[in-house]
């Protein structure tokens, strides 16, 4: 392709709605624009990276032993209220109703409609198991989209599911998925971590998430060195450290003036925080209810982990208001659980341990020491807090370590969620209808494509992996108007394309900086200049990953791209 015939839309500053180094190169190396908050347009660039990426996930895909099919984004209510998600998924669900008022939804994912056609499709079990699968846009309303491609409103996402007879064969389906996606991640060159996972609102028993490390990620992954644990913090459990808090004895009430904060009563009574605790009150909507989550003071609750005790989503879960706080009979800042055991109380496991703490006194100004769980106030065990570095293996009982990353895929073990609430079933050689056993599995096409310019990127620009670069190389003639330059640039041009390496040639009519700073911030792996040497067939070869020069003569510039290419 000659540069004269291209959309190049390069960018010298990004629009201010970039924050990380990947959005903004994407925006200024023309591969994707802006349509409105959270919707992007691909151009030229951005498609055929995008082509490559899914040819990849594709490929892999068919290896695994899947089947490719391609379902409608638009699913009918009904399926949804078979499934109980119709309200549970949350507002992120964008629904529309046709002409005749019949409702629909633009699909986030596609459970529902799988699981459909499979009863519909799969009747014996001879024709299990299967695993199906798609590329395709899915939609989510969300409330804060941003960091471009990473969380927007529409996104491109390869979905699968899989159907087998047992438990024993969604094993073997999982793993063969948990497989796949490592080969898809590796050919992507992409640095991940494959973490136990929550399974959120798709549901199920059993999930991982594939991270692509990142400082600007999302998510916080919790990992042992020593035994190789490592879980999303949502998900991350640790093993209890044994701290008792302070000594058993009576309970009693203390002045604690102005002081409603953790931080306020470590240093007024010069205490550990870890002798307090924590007592927050939550409105749960989706069951209209409030209920008590309590930590140790030195911990932060983990919202993901309650929602799950409570059987709720975190979308209908928020904060009591200091209004509902007072009608309830709590005081902010001063909360506790003595004396409110009508309503469902949420313990961290720590809590239970400890031979006594500090808590709030329901009195404004008040607090209450030495109190103990089980004696003075009874709830609901289970694990809230949220995993910090330094916490124990819950393996190993080695230091936890934390890192951040961007979760490009997550499988999940569905069982037989969908399938037993849907009907979803096939005939055993004894006649009996019996729910198939499902799985489902997720890649963020688009957000997969940014997480590799989050980590192959400098300060000129986007670093490419030779495998889904937009173009292999480009050949760049320093006066396109000089005979001999011409010359040879075209020759190259012409050898790289016989031998079937995607290639530019740069024929602007624009100054050599303006030409090479274009290439460098869209990403080509391979630049060849022609300038002074080219009556003696010499060209300047610049790699874009090193930005290192050197002279060759043409043809061991043609051999080592055309090589190159060959050994993708």
């Amino acid at each position: 392709m000659k540069a004269s015939n291209m959309l190049i839309s390069t960018l010298k500053e990004a629009p201010q709605e970039a924050k990380i180094a990947s959005h903004v190169l994407l925006l200024r190396a023309g591969m994707i624009k802006n349509e409105v908050a959270g919707i992007y347009n691909y151009l030229p660039f951005g498609l055929r990276v995008l082509n490559k990426v899914e040819k990849v996930i594709r490929e892999e895909m068919d290896n695994s032993g899947a089947i490719e099919i391609l379902c409608s984004a638009i699913q009918p209510k009904e399926l949804w209220v078979e499934s109980g998600r119709w309200m549970k998924y949350g507002p992120e669900l964008m629904r529309l109703k046709d002409r005749h008022e019949r409702e629909f939804c633009l699909g986030p994912t596609h459970e529902e409609v799988f699981t459909s056609m499979a009863r519909e499709l799969i009747k014996s079990s001879k024709q299990l198991p299967i695993n199906m699968y798609q590329i395709q846009t899915k939609y989510r309303d969300e409330l804060r989209p941003r960091f471009g491609l990473m969380r927007g409103r529409e996104f491109i996402m390869k979905d699968a599911y899989s159907f087998d007879k047992d438990e024993k064969g969604l094993e073997v389906s999982y793993q063969n998925m948990y497989d796949t996606y490592s080969r898809i991640f590796t050919r992507l060159g992409l640095h991940f971590q494959p973490v136990l996972a929550d399974t959120g609102n798709i549901g199920g028993n059993g999930s991982h998430q594939f991270m692509a490390l990142s400082e600007v990620g999302e998510s916080e992954i919790a990992y042992c060195d020593a035994c190789g644990y490592a879980a999303d913090v949502e998900k991350a459990t640790t093993k209890l450290d044994g701290y008792k808090g302070l000594p058993e004895g009576n309970i009693e009430k203390i002045y604690t003036p102005n002081h409603g904060t953790i931080e306020e009563l470590k240093e007024f009574l010069n205490m550990d925080p870890r002798n307090m605790t924590k007592t927050l009150v939550y409105h749960d909507f989706m069951n209209e209810k409030f209920v008590i989550a309590m930590v140790r003071g030195d911990r932060e609750i983990n919202t993901i982990k309650l929602v799950n005790a409570i059987n709720s989503n975190e979308n209908y879960l928020r904060l009591a208001t200091d209004e509902e706080l007072v009608s309830l009979g709590f005081v902010k800042g001063f909360s506790g659980p003595i004396g409110h055991e009508d309503y469902e109380i949420y313990v961290d496991y720590e809590i239970e341990n400890m031979t006594g703490f500090l808590t709030g006194a329901n009195e404004k100004d008040y607090h209450i020491t030495n109190v103990k769980y089980g004696r003075d106030f009874k709830g609901i065990l289970c694990d809230l807090k949220t995993a910090a570095k330094g916490d124990l293996c819950p393996i190993c009982g080695k230091p936890l370590q934390l890192e951040r990353g961007i979760e490009v895929g997550q499988i999940f073990k569905l069982q037989t969620k969908y399938s037993q609430a849907m009907n979803c079933v096939y005939v055993d050689e004894k006649g009996n209808n019996v729910p198939m056993v499902m799985g489902c599995y997720g890649i963020g096409v688009t957000r997969t494509l940014q997480s590799i310019v989050e980590q192959y990127h400098d300060e000129a620009g986007i670093k490419w992996p030779l495998n889904v670069a937009p173009y292999h190389a480009v050949v760049v003639p320093i006066n396109y108007n000089d005979q001999e330059q011409k010359r040879l640039a075209d020759e190259i041009y012409a050898e790289l394309k016989k031998n079937n390496v995607e290639v530019i040639l740069d024929d602007r009519d624009e100054r050599p900086g303006f030409k090479f700073k274009d290439w460098e911030l869209i990403g080509i792996p391979y630049m060849i200049v022609c300038g002074r040497r080219s009556n003696e067939n010499i060209v300047e070869f610049k790699l874009r990953a090193t930005l290192e020069k050197t002279e060759l003569a043409k043809e061991d510039a043609i051999s080592r791209i055309v090589t190159d290419v060959n050994n993708i």
